[in-house]
């Protein structure tokens, strides 16, 4: 389907045009029509899918009729990145209509929230913001929520995960109950249903299915035990065929440690966490997508969070807990029709895991030897799943029934 099949205000056809976008993915074919008949909706589609378009055209296209200067729309995410991101791209795709927005996240200097004040006083189109920042806002007072016509829920599994769930609900509390409201969640998990219930009034239900990972994704497995990982790891970064290189570890602990390690080899990678201030974790963003840090270290916050072209080689140090984070880390690479390489190291406590990643895609991926110096690999018998044996009850030989004695006995004693 074209966008110009949607019928959009000629400014955000402009925008669209300029910005070299034709043709509507599933997932904005089939959201676009029904928010713009101000349906609330409950969408399950994950990243890279084109979702964020999806919500915004229709936005923006009822924005730029009613030619408001009032807060129209929050947009609830869990990470700065993804509202950074985001903010980005209702720059884009709104340049032409007038829109105003501003993504509202925590972790900068006193300059960065006066700013973000002014701009919720004065009353901006959109509010891009993260739960915690946006209710140390509204505790002010300072915001007006009044004539608010959406708010939008984008990776609400995600924000669950990380405890935002009585944070959403404060939020709601502030806007009108008269409003329309849009889910978009990567998974939809029986929390995820709860949440929906809750805040949704008969929404349309869309479900794309999870993509499988790119074609020109390159995938591979080493079966190692977690003593062999640092030095695996060390041999694959140092032989100098890949430029840009994302590596994911669940903790940031051990995010720390892996870029520590990486460092005395003289590999230039630095470690994004939440321990970071928001000025550091732009300049190392900045300094990665300019191709000025070959390594970036990291946990699953910029799964999702990130859109870099150009990435050679994504790095499961761990295997991802849940098998659609395996989807989301791998898609970093090979991205705008580019190839790029998925390496993902299973130690013998992970086996069941990776295979449950392999039933989601479809196919099993390759396993590759370990390099003979760092020894024996542990067996790959994921079928083999660890469970504790039921323990049976066996009573101890010294231990003896004690006979029930009635009160008038004790007492006679």
């Amino acid at each position: 389907m074209k966008f110009e099949e949607f019928n959009f205000v000629g400014e955000l056809q402009e925008g669209l045009d300029s910005m070299g976008f034709t043709d509507a993915t599933p997932i904005q074919e089939n959201a676009i029509p029904v928010i713009l008949k101000n349906r609330d909706i409950i969408a399950c589609a994950q990243t890279g899918t084109g979702k964020t378009a999806s919500y915004l055209l229709p936005i923006l296209d009822k924005l730029a009729k009613s030619k408001n200067d009032h807060i129209d729309t929050v947009i609830l995410v869990p990470t700065r990145e993804l509202a950074l991101q985001i903010d980005q791209q209702i720059m884009g795709l709104g340049y032409f209509t007038g829109a105003t927005s501003i993504a509202v996240y925590g972790g900068g200097d006193g300059i960065d929230y006066e700013q973000q004040k002014r701009s919720l006083r004065d009353g901006v189109n959109l509010i891009v913001a993260t739960p915690g920042r946006l209710i140390a806002h509204l505790a002010s007072g300072k915001v007006n929520f009044s004539k608010l016509k959406h708010l939008v829920l984008d990776e609400a599994d995600r924000m669950l995960d990380m405890g935002f769930y009585e944070d959403i609900l404060k939020i709601i509390s502030y806007l009108p109950q008269k409003r329309q409201n849009l889910l978009f969640s990567a998974t939809m998990p029986p929390k995820i249903r709860g949440l929906a219930k809750k805040i949704l009034r008969s929404p349309q239900e869309i479900n794309i299915a999870i993509s499988k990972p790119s074609e020109g994704i390159k995938q591979q497995a080493y079966v190692a035990y977690d003593t062999q990982k640092v030095e695996l790891l060390k041999g694959i970064l140092s032989n100098g065929e890949y430029k840009s290189i994302i590596v994911f570890a669940s903790k940031k602990e051990l995010v720390k440690k892996l870029n520590q390690e990486l460092r005395r080899l003289s590999i230039k990678s630095e470690a994004f966490h939440s321990d970071l201030d928001q000025s550091q974790r732009e300049e190392i963003m900045s300094r990665f997508k300019g191709k000025n840090l070959p390594v970036l270290v990291g946990t699953d916050v910029i799964s999702r969070g990130i859109d870099v072209e150009g990435i050679d080689l994504v790095v499961n140090f761990d295997v991802p807990p849940d098998p659609e984070d395996y989807v989301h880390r791998i898609g970093r690479t090979a991205r705008a029709a580019n190839t790029g390489v998925a390496i993902t190291f299973i130690n013998d406590k992970d086996q069941f895991k990776f295979h449950r990643i392999e039933e989601l895609i479809g196919y099993e991926i390759e396993k590759q030897p370990l390099p003979e110096e760092l020894g024996e690999a542990p067996k790959y018998q994921p079928e083999q799943r660890k469970k504790k044996p039921k323990k049976k009850f066996k009573p101890n030989p010294k231990f003896k029934k004690k006979k029930n004695v009635n009160k008038e006995s004790k007492e006679s004693k």
